[in-house]
């Protein structure tokens, strides 16, 4: 094992890229290394996922890889010697149109068909049991799996990544991939790094929502297109319970949950110019908040940060060296009074994660940098709606 070569380069220091350096190690590959250009683990997608999981697909292969996740998620602990975070609290569909209640239908027949046989169609007297904070109005149905659910995606990444390095695998921070250079046959001989290469034999692309970028480097076309995604969250209240199902309505692609005492109100934003931008719009707060009250009336009133808290942000910003700050965007302000806020209030598990990372970063030979300012978008997929269409359709 030398600096300069590894027999695998796994590009992308997320959970996808620690479980596949986890794994390759557990097997018995011993010259295993991870690159990421980011400060610390984490910094794409993986960190800014709001904690969500699911087997409710339309394909059998997702429902089938979700099947195959769930009870590695429950053999975790065991396997790799952390705690998941894995809650069945359930995600619930809620279909306002009949077409939208057709398409879960459908989708429900591939669930069983690959083995998710307690996936269930719900009506509405039965919705109210499961969820009484949503509103029924318009609601003709939905569907319902009481095994889907959260996790924590850092706690995820820290038990796959601290694993794989005991088990002899390396890591490397602060280094962005700028070529990838191949033989003649067509393979990938090295990696070209800003600051040198990596001889391999084998590179592994988990770069999530950039893995189309990284692939075309070297000349491959990876299908993989970000989606864009932003997140409203509440300041801590009891409007809801902990324990509250992920509730989703396919038909706008609306869903929120409940983390750490704070409501996290989500909605994708098709058609995006472009989806790498990472700024949270003012309109689109206005909008989903609107929304929100609407189909939740018990979140009417409650306040979201970013909104009433600017003064927080205010801090955030004077905290900081003024030598880095720029002026920020109103989304900017918005994540910013986020992190202040969370970092005041999240208790020892946001103080811990953040310790890991900067602990990795400092072993890794990087600057640790864990206050960032912008959401990433989350790992590329389907719309919500989309993803319980019939293959072919």
């Amino acid at each position: 094992m030398r600096d300069g070569t590894a027999d695998v380069v796994v590009v992308g220091a997320g959970v996808i890229g620690a479980s596949v350096a986890w794994h390759l190690a557990a097997l018995g590959v011993r010259d295993v290394l991870v690159v990421d250009r980011g400060a610390a683990p984490g910094e794409g997608s993986t960190g800014r996922a709001t904690g969500g999981f699911r087997a409710q697909f339309g394909t059998s292969i997702n429902v089938r890889l979700s099947l195959l996740a769930r009870e590695k998620l429950r053999r975790f602990r065991d396997e790799v010697g952390a705690d998941p975070g894995y809650r069945a609290c359930g995600y619930l569909w809620l279909a306002r149109a009949p077409g939208e209640l057709d398409i879960l239908r459908t989708a429900q027949r591939v669930q069983h068909e690959a083995g998710l046989a307690e996936a269930r169609m719900v009506e509405p007297p039965r919705i109210a049991e499961l969820n009484p904070a949503a509103s029924l109005d318009g609601v003709i149905g939905g569907a319902f799996c009481p095994s889907d659910g959260f996790l924590r995606p850092l706690d995820l990444l820290r038990g796959y990544l601290d694993g794989a390095r005991r088990l002899g695998a390396r890591v490397r921070l602060g280094e962005e991939v700028t070529a990838l250079p191949r033989r003649p046959g067509g393979r990938i001989e090295k990696v070209r790094l800003a600051g040198g290469e990596i001889a391999c034999g084998t590179v592994v692309n988990a770069a999530g929502a950039w893995a189309g970028t990284l692939g075309r480097l070297a000349g491959v076309e990876v299908p993989v297109a970000p989606l864009r995604r932003q997140v409203a969250c509440t300041a801590p209240c009891p409007a809801l319970p902990e324990d509250m199902p992920m509730t989703l309505w396919p038909g706008d692609g609306f869903h929120l949950r409940v983390r750490d005492g704070r409501v996290l109100l989500l909605r994708p934003t098709k058609g995006a110019a472009d989806p790498f931008r990472a700024e949270v719009e003012d309109a689109w707060i206005d909008e989903v908040r609107s929304i929100a009250a609407d189909r939740v009336p018990a979140l009417a009133g409650v306040e979201l940060l970013g909104r009433p808290l600017r003064d927080v942000a205010r801090r955030a910003r004077a905290a900081r060296p003024r030598g880095r700050l720029r002026e920020p965007g109103a989304g900017e302000r918005l994540l910013r009074a986020r992190r202040h806020a969370r970092s005041r209030a999240g208790g020892a598990r946001g103080r811990a994660d953040r310790a890991w990372r900067a602990a990795l970063a400092r072993r890794a030979g990087a600057p640790a940098d864990p206050v960032r300012g912008r959401r990433a978008p989350r790992r590329s997929r389907a719309s919500l709606k989309s993803c319980f269409r019939p293959s072919g359709r």
